[in-house]
């Protein structure tokens, strides 16, 4: 990649102005090229939610001791699979952050280099 190239892709696609506001953090983050990801998070929450609601309700109405056990072990594992989820949602929230990182790094890159070579 020529230095030509990379500040041409830094300028197209990056905005020094938008850098580090909350709105140009959500609108990258829920890209359309992430859209499958969010539905797949989101539909994570409603259903182990759900899940965990109805197994905390039953487990406090009913009185045998192995379903007790079930119930608990339903909502244990609902409540940790949600904080899974909510890890991995932040990480996807976080990677257009660290691609713009990277480019800015590309730059410098070649920005130093072109200063070495001018030497």
């Amino acid at each position: 990649m020529n230095d030509e190239l990379i500040k041409k892709i830094i300028d197209d696609t990056y905005d020094n102005s938008k850098e580090d506001t909350l709105r140009s953090w959500l609108t990258d983050a829920y890209s359309k090229s992430s859209l499958w990801v969010i539905i797949t998070i989101y539909t994570q929450y409603i259903i182990l939610s759900a899940l965990a609601v109805f197994s905390a309700v039953q487990f406090f109405s009913t009185d045998e001791t192995q379903y007790q056990i079930m119930y608990a072990a339903i909502f244990v594992f609902s409540s940790h699979w949600i904080g899974f989820a909510s890890v991995f949602g932040w990480v996807m929230l976080q990677r257009p952050r660290f691609i713009r990182e990277i480019k800015r790094l590309e730059l410098r890159i070649a920005e130093l280099s072109e200063a070495l070579n001018n030497k």
